[in-house]
């Protein structure tokens, strides 16, 4: 297969009416379309169609992935959720990502070539795994956007002196690992920016929160929430999440840390050169085990082949008679063992006279002479 492409786009604020799905019906007669879906594959075309205006009309998520090393993942976002300075400050320039205001919406672009991909990987699953992220965000929970952030700083587009947009990206929950992986961000320093981070309260006392917030709610406020409830608002669980991070001063993006791109550099960088001594130090004490076990194997071996005395030098003639190359090869794997039973025993003068009278006795077949010489049975 020389070119594979695959796309995903998904609608979750409103589903697709049957005259949307006909219209991408018509831009693709195989792919995968539903009420809330577009999935399709190419290996040896493309879709006929701009993945940003597809975005801009039907869908609110869209992954993206080729074979020969590109990745892309897109959010809509409800423009009245964002603050598109916010998301700004983590993107150093258009060379990964890309926010931009479509009506009512922000479109935010992720992208990320010459990804390295060692094992093959259709693109099936992964959208499913960072769906999340479109919540996260909505609800002012900018870590995946720290992690855009920590792209650039392993590509070299972020200076040493350059400080962290949050205050580290702790605690890492699965779906921010995944968009590292989807990316493939170095995993030591990702690692790195995970050290620090908001210790997140207990269920308790942030139920506890919630419930106080709630209560300081003016009666018509709740009203007007109940009304949106009611009418089905998608977003008001995300907009409701906000207003109370705001009033209690704890919003998921305010401030940034006191560490900078360098210093999460030389973190990984240590964290890399750890990694590598332990796996180093695993590595040696395995092979160590493995040699143990080879040499107690290789001891009861010859401990066996002592016991047998005569029989095993009877062997190797009618092995050598047999004058072909197994025969020969297998009669000197056995002389072999027996020279190292013979220094074992103290018995090194005798297996040397021994094997002295064998070569005299069969010096006319070439073959297993050459097989005993390169064996070193001299």
């Amino acid at each position: 297969m020389s070119e594979y492409q695959y796309y995903e786009f998904q609608a979750i604020d409103r589903p697709l009416d049957a005259a949307e799905q006909a219209e991408l019906r018509d831009l693709s007669t195989r792919a995968r379309i539903t009420a809330t879906s577009f999935v399709n594959f190419y290996e040896w075309g493309d879709l006929k169609a701009d993945p940003r205006r597809l975005m801009e009309r039907y869908f609110d998520l869209f992954l993206y992935l080729a074979n020969w090393g590109t990745r892309r993942l897109s959010f809509r976002l409800p423009a009245r959720l964002v603050d598109v300075r916010a998301l700004e400050r983590f993107c150093p320039d258009d060379k990964i990502a890309d926010v931009r205001i479509a009506g009512e919406h922000v479109i935010v672009d992720i992208w990320r070539d010459e990804v390295d991909q060692d094992d093959w990987d259709d693109g099936s699953g992964w959208l499913a795994a960072l769906a999340p992220l479109r919540g996260d965000i909505m609800q002012g929970d900018l870590r995946a956007f720290y992690l855009v952030w920590l792209m650039a700083v392993e590509d070299g587009q972020v200076g040493d002196d350059e400080p962290e947009p949050l205050a580290g990206i702790a605690p890492l929950s699965a779906t921010l690992r995944a968009l590292a992986d989807f990316f493939c961000i170095d995993p030591d320093l990702v690692d790195a920016a995970a050290a620090e981070g908001a210790v997140p309260p207990s269920p308790e006392v942030e139920r506890e929160a919630t419930e106080t917030f709630i209560r300081t709610l003016a009666e018509e406020d709740k009203i007007a929430l109940l009304l949106r409830l009611h009418d089905g608002d998608p977003h008001l669980g995300a907009e409701l999440r906000q207003r109370r991070l705001a009033a209690m001063g704890r919003h998921p993006d305010s401030g940034g840390g006191q560490r900078s791109a360098g210093a999460l550099r030389g973190a990984a960088r240590r964290m890399a050169a750890e990694r590598h001594r332990v796996a180093t130090k695993k590595a040696a004490a395995e092979r160590d085990r493995a040699a143990a076990k080879q040499a107690r194997a290789r001891n009861h071996h010859l401990s066996l082949l002592a016991e047998r005395g005569e029989t095993p030098w009877r062997e190797v003639e009618e092995l050598i008679s047999r004058r072909n190359r197994s025969g020969y090869q297998r009669a000197v794997t056995l002389l072999a063992d027996l020279r190292d039973v013979a220094r074992l025993q103290g018995g090194e003068e005798a297996f040397t006279r021994r094997l002295a009278d064998i070569r005299i006795r069969h010096n006319r077949k070439g073959r297993f002479i050459a097989c005993l010489d390169v064996a070193g049975l001299h």
